[in-house]
């Protein structure tokens, strides 16, 4: 392996940082639909822009029963991550930051992804249901060139974390094959966490498509060691750029190198976890 560079999707180096007033109601399916433009020529072409940016999208599940300690816990471990995510990259790198929410309605938090250096956190609320699969498919509606991935200037394929503490209300299978159909979803970095006793590593395991992407946590002490580690991973990982050859020493195409990013995230992220000291919190589900 050697860190040559490979040519990657295409990403909005220009969009604007400013927030919406509260959160952006997602688009409706209608105009969602009409919006979505998923590749339909290479997923890995670009101009001649020198400068690359990632996109981490951060898939958040704010039903009803993540109120409380889970979602107090996640909203304090994200205010802390942010300065942590900005250490990430290299000097040529431009890290922006997504956040899709999903509970009864699905709505993000800004209304374009924006540079990590001007991201604030607002903290999240909980109430209503789990609408996993609405979320997959907003999600992939604005991952195309008309939406949020859509300046002309070369970018690594996104990041998408996706964190839940129960099983999706909502057909979540048709929402992620509409999301498998998305080329920056196939080339992106998944990986999931699953927040207290009801969540399926399962369900998040199709999400991410290998179950060493998926990781757990039953307390706040893991809550907070989790998206640390996945986060700040899936970043480094992301941000670099990586060619393979085989045994004959001909180059690899771009998939195999995009599958081999996504594999060392899995290895990588297993060992962190492995490594972490035993809990002694109290778990989020006691008394409930």
């Amino acid at each position: 392996m050697s860190n040559e560079n490979i040519t990657e999707p295409v990403v909005n180096d220009n969009l604007s940082a400013d927030a919406l007033d509260g959160f952006e109601p997602a688009a409706t399916p209608d105009t969602a639909a009409a919006s979505a433009l998923d590749f339909d020529d290479d997923p890995l072409s670009a101009t001649g822009v020198s400068r690359k940016s990632l996109v981490i999208f951060f898939l958040i599940d704010t039903s009803g029963s993540m109120k409380g300690k889970k979602m107090g816990e996640l909203n304090t471990v994200m205010e802390e991550l942010i300065p942590e995510i900005r250490r990430v990259g290299e000097a040529d790198t431009e890290v922006k930051v997504a956040v899709l929410t999903f509970s009864t309605e699905v709505r993000w938090m800004y209304s374009t992804p924006i540079a990590i250096e001007d991201f604030e956190w607002a903290r999240l609320r909980a109430s209503g249901v789990t609408s996993m699969g609405a979320a997959f498919k907003e999600l992939s509606a604005r991952m195309s060139r008309n939406s949020y991935l859509n300046s002309p200037s070369l970018s690594f394929a996104p990041v998408i974390f996706l964190m839940t503490d129960g099983y999706p209300s909502d057909d979540y299978r048709e929402g992620l094959k509409e999301l498998q159909s998305n080329s920056w979803y196939k080339f992106g970095l998944k990986a999931a966490l699953g927040i207290g006793e009801e969540a399926n590593d399962d369900v998040l395991a199709e999400f991410t498509g290998s179950k060493d992407t998926v990781v757990h946590a039953y307390s706040g002490s893991q809550l907070a060691q989790m998206i640390k580690i996945i986060a700040v991973t899936s970043a480094q990982i992301g941000s670099k750029s990586m060619t393979l050859s085989d045994d004959t020493g001909h180059e690899i195409g771009e998939e195999d190198v995009f599958s081999a990013k996504q594999k060392l995230l899995g290895q990588q992220i297993q060992e962190l976890v492995s490594n972490q000291v035993e809990d002694t919190d109290v778990p989020f589900d006691t008394g409930w």
